[in-house]
C-alpha cells in the first residue's frame, strides 16, 4: 500500500518536527502548517491524503478548518489531534466531517496505526467504486444505439480504451452522438463514480473560458467576489469532456496543454497550484490536422490530445440505424411529454429513411420531437418538416426522366426498394431479405455496394 502525502497542521513547532520524523519513516511526503489559516492554503494547493489537524490553534482553529475546507471541496481524510480536556469537541469535528482523533500526548505506534487505518479505509472506498463502476460500465455503451457496422468498429475500439486514462479524442459531423460516445466511455471506465464534466469550448466567451475551466481566485477580476473551483476540479477523479476543441483560444492553448502535462491547475490570479486526476476525452467537428497544418491550433496540443482517435460516421452512411434511432426517440420523447405513441408507420419510416440528414442523429431527434408534438402521438407524413418529406433520395429514380435504359436506371431502383425494406423492417437485414426476396448475404453485400452501411 502506497504511503500518501500527509499534512500537518499544529502550533507546536516541536511536535510538528516529531510527527514529521514519523510520517516519513513510514515513507510519507510530510507538509506542515502552524495554524488552519495556512493549513487551508496549503490543503486546497497540495492536495493531500490524509490531513493531521490539531483542534486548538491561532487564527483558526481546528473545527473552523474542518467547515471551511468541507466547504470548499477538500476531500482528505481528516484525522484531529485532542489534549485532555477536548475529547467532546474531537467528537463534535467528527460529525462535522473528520474521520478520526487520538488523544495528546500520543507515542509513534498510535500515529502509524491511524494513519493505516486511514489508508485502509480509502482503499475500500477505491475498491468500492472501481465495482460499482463495473457495474454500471456493462451497461454503459448498451445505451449507444447503432448497429452499422462502421458504427460498432468505433464504439468496439472505444470499449476497450474506456478501461485506461488515456486521452481520446472523438471527431465527426455535429450531431453524429460525440457526446453520448464520451459518456459512454466514462461510464465503463473505472472513474464512472465520480463526475462527467462537460464544456462546449465555442459557448464561452474567451474572457471567461480561462476561469471556467481552471478556476479563480477571490478579486482576480472585476466580478470575482469570491473563490470558484474550476471544471478542472470539478471533474477531480472522473472525467472532463471537451467538446469543439478546434474553437479553443491560442492563449489557452498553451495553458490547456501545460495542465494535460503537468495534471496541475492554477486558478486565475492564483500564485500556487493544485494537483488533479481528470481523465481528457476531447471532440471536434473541424479538421484539426487541418487546422495545425495553418496555425490555427497548436501542433504539440493535437498531439497530446489525439492520443485515440475515433471518428464517428454520419447518419446518412449508417441509414439501417435511421430504424432504430427513431423508434428510440419517439419512445423517450412520448414518456417526456406524456403521450402515447405507436410504432412509426413504414410510410413514415421511409421518409425519415431516404433523408440525408444533415444535422445527424440530433436533427432526427428533434424532427421526431416535432412530429410527436404535432401529431398527438400517431405520427403521419404530414407532421414531417416539408423538406424531410419532399427530400429527393439519392437512391430514388426521377419520375420524369427521359433515360428508359433498364440496364442503366436498374441499380437506382435496387437501391431504392432496398432503402423501403430497410425502413419498413426498422433495419431488421433477416426480414428485410424476406421482403426483398434476396438472401441475407446478397441483402449485406448490397447494402455495402450501395453504401447504406
Amino acid at each position: 500500500m502506497n504511503a500518501p502525502r500527509v499534512l500537518v497542521i499544529d502550533d507546536e513547532a516541536g511536535l510538528r518536527h516529531t510527527l514529521e520524523l514519523i510520517l516519513r519513516d513510514e515513507g510519507c511526503e510530510v507538509l506542515t502548517a502552524p495554524d488552519g489559516e495556512d493549513g487551508f492554503r496549503i490543503a486546497m494547493a497540495d492536495t493531500p491524503e490524509l490531513i493531521l489537524c490539531d483542534i486548538r490553534m491561532p487564527r483558526l482553529d481546528g473545527l473552523g478548518f474542518i467547515d471551511r475546507y468541507r466547504q470548499e471541496g477538500g476531500k482528505a481524510l481528516i484525522i484531529l489531534m485532542s489534549a485532555y480536556g477536548t475529547i467532546d469537541t474531537a467528537i463534535e469535528g467528527m460529525r462535522r466531517g473528520a474521520y478520526d482523533y487520538i488523544s495528546k500526548p500520543f507515542d509513534a505506534d498510535q500515529v502509524i496505526l491511524s494513519l493505516r487505518k486511514a489508508q485502509e479505509r480509502e482503499a475500500l472506498r477505491r475498491e468500492v467504486r472501481r465495482l460499482r463502476a463495473q457495474i454500471d460500465g456493462e451497461q454503459g455503451f448498451e445505451a449507444v444505439i447503432g448497429q452499422a457496422p462502421s458504427f460498432r468498429e468505433v464504439l468496439g475500439v472505444a470499449s476497450r480504451v474506456a478501461a485506461y486514462p488515456t486521452t481520446v479524442l472523438l471527431t465527426g459531423e455535429s450531431g453524429t452522438g460525440k457526446e453520448a460516445v464520451a459518456r459512454a466511455i466514462h461510464k465503463s471506465s473505472p472513474r464512472a463514480s465520480n463526475p462527467f464534466v462537460a464544456i462546449n469550448c465555442g459557448a464561452i466567451p474567451e474572457n471567461l473560458l480561462e476561469s471556467e475551466l481552471f478556476g479563480h481566485e477571490k478579486g482576480a477580476f472585476t466580478g470575482a467576489e469570491r473563490a470558484r473551483e474550476g471544471l478542472f476540479s470539478e471533474a477531480d477523479g472522473g472525467t472532463l469532456f471537451l467538446d469543439e476543441i478546434g474553437e479553443l483560444p491560442q492563449s489557452l492553448q498553451v495553458k490547456l496543454l501545460r495542465v494535460l502535462q503537468e495534471r496541475r491547475v492554477r486558478p486565475v490570479g492564483g500564485s500556487r497550484e493544485r494537483e488533479v486526476d481528470v481523465r481528457v476525452i476531447a471532440a471536434t467537428a473541424r479538421d484539426l490536422a487541418d487546422e495545425v497544418a495553418t496555425n490555427r491550433f497548436r501542433e504539440d496540443l493535437y498531439y497530446r490530445v489525439n492520443v485515440v482517435h475515433l471518428h464517428l460516421p454520419p447518419l446518412r452512411t449508417r441509414r439501417e440505424d435511421i430504424p432504430l434511432l427513431a423508434q428510440y426517440f419517439l419512445r423517450r420523447n412520448a414518456e417526456r411529454l406524456g403521450v402515447s405513441a405507436g410504432p412509426i408507420e413504414p410510410e413514415v419510416m421511409s421518409l425519415l429513411v431516404r433523408y440525408t440528414w444533415p444535422g445527424n442523429v440530433r436533427e432526427l431527434e428533434n424532427v421526431l420531437e416535432r412530429a410527436l408534438v404535432l401529431s398527438g402521438g400517431e405520427i403521419a407524413s404530414g407532421h414531417l418538416p416539408e423538406h424531410v418529406q419532399t427530400a429527393t433520395s439519392p437512391f430514388r429514380i426521377a419520375s420524369d426522366g427521359d433515360d428508359l435504359s433498364v440496364k442503366r436506371r436498374l441499380p437506382a431502383l435496387e437501391r431504392e426498394l432496398i432503402a423501403r425494406a430497410l425502413g419498413r423492417t426498422e433495419g431488421n437485414r433477416t426480414r428485410a431479405a424476406e421482403l426483398l426476396e434476396l438472401s441475407t448475404r446478397a441483402l449485406t453485400y448490397k447494402i455495402q455496394e450501395y453504401e447504406l452501411d
